[in-house]
């Protein structure tokens, strides 16, 4: 195990699978302390299971709603209680919440409104959870998960969903300028795609052979990433390697769309 964020208290939502479970693996193996959570009971316990089995420490785990503030405030609070400190938040919590590709005309408010309660509301939830904590001890990495759709446009053609990773990105840089005077870094990981979870399996099964062909060879690398590699970017962000770096975006996606 490294000690790059030995003692560091780490709180990562969207925790359950996929590139969540893997920032928490990665936390922990530089030496942090994880508290991780998802609304998946039985996924999240398998997450606290990987942390145990692949490091030298140990995960605590919630069920948390990141769209209810109550929720949030409560599971931010124990953590504060049982540390006296946060010193890292990854909002990794996001998701397109089971939806489909339908034309603009035919998306109803409610769908709309779901993509951006999870993935644009969740992290301004956490984030305004953990500003008066990181701000008593001028210092904090805030490490938001927004998504190549938020750079560019959204595969699968969920309008909200690249509407929601875009506002993320923005949310990222205006709480870099206002929380950088109190020692708070906040930057943005945009992940290319990755088969992390059941939602991108199904998307790559349904594109076919062909497809699936074609889209490997549009990025630079000329293969898919993993969900370690996300992790691990995620890590630089929230290490003392990233001492003077806030307000950033960094693309992790292989070359897909060339973007800073």
């Amino acid at each position: 195990m490294s000690t790059s964020l030995a003692e560091k208290v780490a709180v990562v939502t969207g925790a359950a699978h996929g590139i969540g479970r893997a920032i928490c693996v990665e936390l922990a193996r530089e030496g942090a302390r994880v508290w991780a959570c998802d609304i998946l009971a039985a996924d999240l316990e398998e997450t606290r299971r990987a942390v145990d089995d692949q490091t030298a420490a140990r995960a605590h785990t919630a069920v948390v709603d990141v769209t209810d503030p109550a929720q949030v405030n409560a599971f931010v609070a124990r953590i504060a209680d049982a540390e006296d400190r946060i010193d890292i938040l990854v909002n990794t919590a996001g998701g397109v919440a089971g939806q489909t590709m339908r034309p603009v005309e035919q998306v109803p408010d409610a769908d709309w409104r779901r993509i951006f309660a999870i993935n644009l509301d969740g992290a301004f939830h956490f984030t305004r959870a953990v500003a008066p904590i990181m701000k008593a001890k001028q210092s904090g990495a805030i490490v938001n998960i927004s998504s190549g759709a938020g750079r560019s446009y959204s595969l699968t053609g969920i309008q909200a969903y690249a509407s929601a990773k875009a506002g993320l990105i923005g949310f990222t840089r205006q709480t870099a300028v206002e929380l950088g005077p109190f020692g708070i870094r906040v930057n943005c990981v945009a992940p290319g795609f990755v088969r992390s979870n059941p939602t991108t399996e199904k998307q790559w099964e349904a594109m076919g052979a062909e497809a699936q062909r074609h889209f490997v060879e549009s990025i630079a690398l000329r293969r898919l990433g993993k969900a370690e590699e996300i992790a691990r970017a995620v890590v630089f962000f929230a290490s003392a390697d990233a001492s003077y770096v806030t307000g950033q975006t960094i693309s992790v996606d292989g070359g897909k769309w060339m973007l800073g």
